[in-house]
């Protein structure tokens, strides 16, 4: 790996030749400005305002821009005046336990190798005092023409160093929390605790970006086929809004269960679920319950005593139907629907037996009249 910086480790009165390497690398596809037209690449010249012509890297300095826009010339020779004793040197100033360090100021990660022979000694003498102490450098450094700040720790065999911030580069809080004040309940906290757990650890080194591969096959895509590239239908979106936290954590828990394999209740014990009813639903409940309510009220209505079948074999009166329906009024209690419907009941009864009575009576007659002829 190419180094970007050499110096030395100033470790009290022990100094480390060191170099600087780059500890990560950059994997996003870059994409070149174009011209949409015929293709042509865009390209930046720079040019001076006031000459109005393309300068070469040579006659480009640095300069500073003041508060009324003035600009005020620096030079590379006004720089190096500067007094940096880390210029050259990474000087360690102290050492902490690793959880003191906020993981927000840190920055750009190196790698620190021994620069020859000789620094191979004190640089595992360095690495083996971290190890055993548990503990992370700080230490001051300049790069780029300007001081920073860094944390020295180990990495297997190696002395990392990761770039930090400087503590007033890290921006307060106070504007970012939610304004409003949310209670929490105990229940959501345990539903969420259970998605923790079911989600569980993972593999660092199976993540992958899947965006950056997606573009590769694109890119591959249109270079077989001449230009051209028809992408997979994407997948669709996940529901809209949250409306129930509970039932959305319940789902959440199920799901992670069914993709990891599980069954519900697994190791030893219950999943409890929270039965979640919206004001809605009960609304639709009662309603229902009225409609059946109704139904049942009507059914009665309709099998109370109405008027008799046919008897010996003839249709009754017309006169005992409209009497049987208007025996059966309107319920306002059920005591004295009842006891309507019985006594329409009796009446029914009473009055079809006159009439049964009557027409056995009156059979006889008209069998002695056919006799005596």
């Amino acid at each position: 790996m190419r180094s970007i910086w050499n110096g030395a480790i100033s470790f009290g009165l022990v100094s480390i030749p060191i170099k600087l390497v780059n500890a990560t690398e950059n994997h996003s596809i870059s994409f070149r400005q174009i011209h949409t037209e015929d293709g042509g690449r865009i390209r930046y010249r720079k040019v001076c305002e006031l000459e109005d012509r393309e300068v070469t890297s040579a006659e480009i300095g640095k300069g500073y821009e003041d508060a009324d826009g003035s600009i005020i010339p620096i030079t590379e020779d006004d720089l190096a005046a500067l007094p940096i004793p880390t210029a050259k040197t990474i000087e360690i100033v102290a050492f902490v336990p690793a959880d003191r360090i906020d993981p927000l100021q840190m920055d750009t990660a190196y790698y620190l190798s021994a620069n020859g022979v000789p620094a191979a000694k004190p640089y595992t003498l360095l690495r083996e005092a971290l190890k055993r102490s548990r503990k992370v450098a700080i230490a001051k450094f300049a790069l780029r023409g300007r001081e920073r700040l860094g944390m020295l720790r180990v990495v297997d065999d190696v002395i990392a160093m990761h770039g930090l911030l400087w503590p007033d580069e890290i921006r307060a809080t106070d504007s970012v929390a939610p304004d409003t004040e949310v209670k929490v309940r105990d229940a959501e906290l345990d539903l969420a605790d259970a998605l923790m757990d079911t989600l569980g650890e993972v593999d660092l080194d199976t993540l992958h970006d899947d965006y950056r591969t997606a573009v590769e096959e694109m890119i591959a895509a249109k270079v077989e086929g001449g230009g051209t590239y028809t992408p997979a239908p994407a997948a669709e979106p996940g529901g809209g809004k949250v409306i129930d936290l509970m039932a959305a954590l319940e789902n959440s828990v199920r799901a992670a269960r069914t993709a990891r394999g599980e069954k519900s209740g697994e190791d030893g014990g219950q999943e409890r679920e929270a039965e979640v009813t919206s004001l809605r639903s009960r609304t639709t409940k009662s309603a229902a319950g009225k409609t059946s309510s109704t139904r049942k009220s009507t059914t009665a209505r309709k099998s109370s005593p109405a008027a008799p079948k046919q008897v010996g074999g003839k249709k009754s009166t017309a006169k005992s139907a409209p009497k049987a329906k208007a025996a059966a009024p309107k319920k306002s209690t059920a005591k004295k629907s009842t006891g309507k419907q019985s006594a329409s009941g009796t009446a029914t009864t009473k009055s079809t037996a006159k009439k049964t009575a009557s027409k056995k009576s009156a059979t006889p007659k008209k069998t002695t009249k056919r006799a005596s002829a």
